[in-house]
């Protein structure tokens, strides 16, 4: 078991928190063309190359969504780590987006917290922690720090 071959043939988990932003757990080069047909425009990398093997690493998958038409964007997120800096950028890159957002973390779960700093200004807490929640994510404990981002 190989670093980064994490994920070999599984099929790409489309869990789509609205219509336009979707995320999923990590990705490899070959799930691209898939992520294009299902008609998205940016894929947004949330994961440190340090998590993973060389395969997955964010020149090698820039190079496939370039392949396959896609806008790329590397926000890597370490773990607790949710400064306004992150947030403001995983802003930028939905909002420059020419269409749907696919992002992507080790388990979807920090992409889900990004969006949801990114809404709350916008989002009543309680209305994102139950769209997380319906995707699989439980962020209750991190209703403080969404509700802290709302004040922005």
């Amino acid at each position: 078991h190989h670093l980064g071959k994490e994920r070999p043939t599984m099929p790409i988990e489309f869990r789509r928190l609205t219509p336009d932003y979707c995320v999923s757990p990590q990705i490899a080069p070959q799930d691209f063309a898939a992520i294009k047909a299902a008609g998205f425009a940016m894929v947004i990398n949330n994961r440190p190359d340090a998590e993973v093997g060389p395969d997955l690493h964010s020149d090698a998958l820039a190079a496939a969504a370039k392949a396959a038409g896609l806008d790329y964007v590397v926000n890597p997120i370490i773990p607790g780590s949710f400064t306004p800096e992150l947030v403001a950028a995983q802003e930028q890159a939905i909002k420059s987006a020419k269409g749907p957002v696919f992002a992507y973390c080790a388990s979807g779960n920090r992409s889900t917290l990004a969006w949801e700093l990114v809404k709350a200004p916008e989002v009543a807490v309680e209305t994102l922690l139950e769209i997380a929640a319906s995707h699989g994510y439980s962020h209750g404990p991190f209703a403080p720090l969404i509700a802290s981002f709302a004040k922005r």
